[in-house]
């Protein structure tokens, strides 16, 4: 019966000796696919960076203004004013369309109460 126990004990020490060692070859490659992502990030920002100056770069107003005297002749484009722009209370938003029928009463779908549904017009005429 000792040796039976004795097994047992040295096959429960080797699964879990087998399982330790999967677990940790899973925590490395998932730690080294972590790194991997990090470095991606890392490459990704300094692009972003790199992007970003040169966007300030291209739009500096001096340029700009630059490019629209030399392509004046094909583009049209005249110098920006302030008085160029509009006020926001000036802008005409379209009206929020109202709703044509209004229910004024439910519909019980239980059948319990009978209970009709009635519309109307916003005037008070029935379709």
């Amino acid at each position: 019966m000792r040796s039976m126990l004795y097994i047992v004990t040295a096959l429960c020490v080797i699964g879990l000796a087998f399982w330790a060692y999967r677990e940790n070859y899973q925590t490395q490659s998932e730690i080294a696919r972590v790194e991997k992502i990090n470095k991606e990030i890392g490459a990704a920002r300094e692009r972003l960076t790199v992007l970003r100056a040169e966007w300030a770069y291209l739009n500096r107003p001096d340029r700009l203004r630059d490019l629209t005297e030399v392509n004046f002749e094909r583009l049209g484009l005249l110098p920006l004013r302030p008085d160029q722009f509009g006020k926001v209370d000036q802008v005409a938003f379209p009206p929020e369309p109202e709703p044509e029928l209004i229910i004024t009463n439910t519909v019980d779908v239980s059948g319990l109460n009978g209970a009709d549904e009635t519309v109307t017009r916003r005037d008070g005429t029935f379709p």
